[in-house]
């Protein structure tokens, strides 16, 4: 097992498709922290991400010889964004930002550059993340989906309109509203910043 899960991507699928199962479980070890970061993001709730990022595992598993090459991370990424989709749609319903407070993380938070900080700036940079994350939860679905594939796992514009299905055009106009939305919701919740606005003075 341990010799298989250091092979790479593509043999570990090769081994999968031909009925390996200890190949497929060694690639849900080794993408399962990120598919699940993705959904809890989407998502907001830990139950709803645990769901979608079961079903993403589930789903690949089902469809593994459909899956030609390429990247393996993107493949499970477009699964985990339908997944996502589909259990926000089932469950009808969201976390507010306003019933967050500072200290709800809901996982780690958004990582956001350092520059070469020192401590004191790791500590504002991982208070500032918590905050933007919470306030993601707040943005209509289709735009929170479009930010956290741009913004926080660094897709560019193409890769994520493919990833979403969605034309460059409507991509594009999700991200622009989205990331006004967000401004406007920073500047409306500045109880959410406060620990952020101490530590800078």
């Amino acid at each position: 097992m341990s010799e298989v899960g250091d092979l790479p991507d593509a043999e570990l699928v090769s081994l999968a498709k031909n009925g390996s199962l200890d190949a497929f479980n060694s690639l849900v070890d080794r993408h399962q922290a990120h598919v699940y970061g993705l959904c809890r993001r989407m998502l907001g709730q830990p139950e709803s991400a645990e769901d979608a990022t079961q079903e993403t595992f589930l789903a690949a598993f089902r469809g593994l010889n459909g899956f030609k090459e390429g990247n393996f991370q993107g493949w499970l990424l477009r699964i985990a964004a339908n997944q996502c989709r589909d259990e926000y749609r089932r469950r009808g319903r969201r976390i507010a930002a306003s019933t967050l407070t500072p200290g709800d993380t809901n996982g780690d938070a958004i990582d956001l550059p350092d520059g070469g900080e020192t401590a004191e700036g790791t500590m504002l940079r991982h208070e500032l993340g918590t905050a933007l994350e919470q306030l993601l939860l707040e943005l209509p679905f289709e735009q929170r989906q479009a930010i956290v594939l741009v913004d926080v796992y660094d897709l560019n514009y193409d890769e994520a309109a493919s990833l979403l299905e969605t034309s460059l055009g409507t991509l594009k106009s999700r991200i622009h509203r989205g990331r006004e939305r967000l401004r406007r919701l920073v500047l409306a919740h500045p109880e959410l910043f406060g620990e952020v606005h101490r530590l800078g003075k």
